[in-house]
């Protein structure tokens, strides 16, 4: 299950990511997401736990938790893709044209 892991301090890495929740079940992967100009982090990162019981222990275990000095929010990540994008500007993907 892939999790999404908002308002991580900057200084956060992938293996601070990872060892959080590696106390919590097997952790498959870790990723902050960086800025791909300055390469800095964006405040929030997926974790993937290839255990779904562990992976929902986890979101209710870390959400609300402080990590490095942060409350992070933890939920299951939404998909990605042309559907998900469309339902959050409309059907007409934002062109008001008409």
């Amino acid at each position: 299950m892939n999790i999404y892991v908002g308002n991580l301090h900057h200084d956060v890495t992938d293996k601070d990511l990872k060892l959080a929740f590696d106390a919590i079940g097997s952790v498959e992967s870790a990723d902050v997401i960086k800025d791909r100009v300055t390469g800095k982090s964006r405040g929030f990162g997926f974790v993937d736990m290839p255990d779904k019981k562990q992976a929902q222990a986890a979101i209710e275990t870390m959400n609300g938790k402080d990590l490095m000095g942060r409350t992070i929010n933890v939920n299951e990540a939404r998909p990605r893709g042309r559907d998900y994008e469309a339902g959050s500007r409309g059907r007409r993907g934002g062109d008001r044209r008409q």
